[in-house]
């Protein structure tokens, strides 16, 4: 029972951390979308800051490093972001 719950727990994190990045994305796609619309004199969106907490875990810490290394590597993260993710997720 224990090993279930583990990996239920880890999916949970793991479409957790997919479901913020994705929302983060979508944002930052529909921000860039709306400058290039609107006039110059208008000032862009600020983006909202992630809701989601950090988890108290090392495992759980370990695993969404390795989720946020492979989405970087896909080119889904920027550095910047993979970088600000990685200092959140340490609590840095």
């Amino acid at each position: 029972m224990p090993g279930l719950l583990r990996g239920i727990a880890r999916t949970a994190v793991v479409a957790g951390t997919a479901t913020g990045v994705s929302n983060r994305v979508s944002r930052r796609q529909s921000q860039r979308w709306a400058e290039q619309e609107a006039p110059a004199d208008t000032a862009p969106p600020s983006e909202a800051p992630s809701s989601a907490p950090a988890e108290a875990g090392g495992e759980g810490r370990i695993e969404k490093l390795k989720d946020l290394a492979a989405l970087k590597e896909q080119g889904v993260l920027t550095d910047e972001e993979f970088a600000s993710e990685k200092a959140r997720v340490l609590g840095e």
